[in-house]
């Protein structure tokens, strides 16, 4: 095979595996983790980015064995095998996907709200299903267009945020960031889990390993540059809201607190500036994420964990895109902005925290260091827990939410393969 012919090489990886993390997970995560977290969320943005380089490697040592766009969905078939349990985790990750979409949704609801007077929660979730809508048209109609403004949309978002960091860190109050006025540690640790949540979109370079020169070299090289170089970005954002913004102001203002920090800077125009700029960023994760979650269901559906209702074609898509669409619309409307962030953050924990559990049982294969997954799988529920316990005064509800969806999984799985008589098949 001619490695030359192959789309990504290793800075093409790096770019888009930034440009799959620095989106919308930012823009949602820095208020309410520095309203837990206060001048220590950075602290937390650390911890973040070191479990997401615990993950990137074993998901990068099963990407290597296992090559395949299926990614987290095969890598769970081959961990424990086509069975009831597999199939369910990946029903799990595809109702995970979709709740975060939901989350991006709200929160492009909530910067859109910041540009109108009256009726805020009619206008956020007005705006919410808007733009899901709008882009599950769109990638009906397959618009190349959007597809083609991707890298467009990146390369404004970083150039925005590099611009406020660097401006803000000129405009610090000390005093902000002072040990005098630092919470308890333990506030810092229950935000680990929000900070990780503004990390995934690392996982997508595993999807690229069939069209990846030198994937043996390349996967793991790119892997750990993206996180490192997004890591550097997230603590000096963090930084410099935390440094423009007291604690008080970050808490009341905590679902847009990017744009508000841009204010003591570059005033209203800076606000705004940042608004819009979390609406490309929002609006773009939604429409690259609809597209892979219709990929997914189409995928799992071949495979034997959804409906044959995923394989239909409406014009250039699947009814799949338009099921999932659907389904996202009463999440949005029924959760507020940070029960449904908690909601995504602790599914992915858990879906990703099993398939490290599948990779240690498969690690003779991808020859991964075994102490490194057992950190790996340790970590995730780890924070997963800590993220539970922290929201249990303040969401009493999301365990609830949580039992939910796992037996939402089960169910839906044990059906399917009592209609259909099908199993999950390994793509490797």
């Amino acid at each position: 095979m001619n490695n030359e012919k192959k789309a990504f090489g290793l800075w093409s990886a790096v770019f888009l595996g930034i440009g799959s993390m620095v989106g919308a997970g930012i823009f949602i995560v820095i208020g309410q983790a520095g309203a837990i977290a206060g001048n220590l969320v950075w602290l937390s943005f650390i911890f973040g980015a070191s479990i997401a380089l615990l993950s990137g490697y074993s998901l990068a040592k099963l990407a290597m064995r296992y090559p395949s766009r299926g990614g987290i969905t095969e890598y769970l078939v081959q961990g424990f095998g086509e069975n009831i349990f597999s199939g369910s985790v990946g029903v799990l990750f595809y109702l995970a996907q979709l709740v975060a979409i939901a989350a991006v949704a709200k929160s492009f609801g909530t910067y859109a709200a910041t540009f109108m007077h009256g009726g805020e929660t009619a206008w956020i979730n007005g705006f919410a299903i808007g733009v899901v809508m709008t882009f599950t048209l769109i990638n009906l109609i397959g618009a190349s267009s959007v597809a083609k403004a991707e890298n467009i949309i990146v390369m404004i978002k970083l150039s925005v945020l590099v611009v406020f960091v660097i401006a803000a860190l000129f405009t610090i109050d000390p005093v902000r960031l002072s040990v005098a006025d630092m919470p308890p540690m333990s506030s810092m640790l229950f935000a680990i889990g929000l900070t990780f949540f503004a990390y995934q979109g690392f996982s997508v370079i595993t999807n690229t390993v069939e069209d990846m020169q030198n994937p043996q070299v390349t996967m793991m090289r790119a892997m750990i540059l993206s996180i490192l170089l997004v890591a550097l970005l997230y603590i000096l954002t963090s930084v410099a809201v935390l440094g423009n913004l007291s604690l008080d102001e970050v808490i009341k203002t905590k679902d847009y607190a990017l744009a508000e920090a841009a204010k003591p800077i570059f005033g209203e125009l800076g606000f705004k500036i940042m608004a819009i700029t979390a609406l490309i960023a929002t609006a773009s994760a939604i429409n690259a994420t609809l597209y892979a979650v219709s990929e997914i269901g189409y995928s799992m559906a071949k495979e034997g964990n959804l409906p044959k209702v995923y394989q239909y074609n409406i014009y250039n898509s699947y009814e799949g895109l338009v099921i999932s669409a659907f389904m996202i619309v009463p999440m949005i409307l029924f959760f507020n902005l940070a029960e449904i962030t908690t909601v995504a953050t602790v599914v992915m924990l858990i879906v990703q925290g099993i398939t490290h559990i599948g990779h240690f049982l498969k690690r003779q294969e991808t020859g991964a260091k075994a102490w490194v997954i057992l950190l790996t799988i340790v970590a995730m529920f780890v924070v997963a827990g800590l993220t539970l316990y922290s929201t249990h005064k303040s969401m009493p509800n999301m365990i609830y939410y949580l039992l939910l969806s796992f037996c939402l999984a089960i169910f839906i799985e044990v059906i399917l393969r009592l209609i259909t008589k099908r199993v999950i098949s390994k793509q490797i």
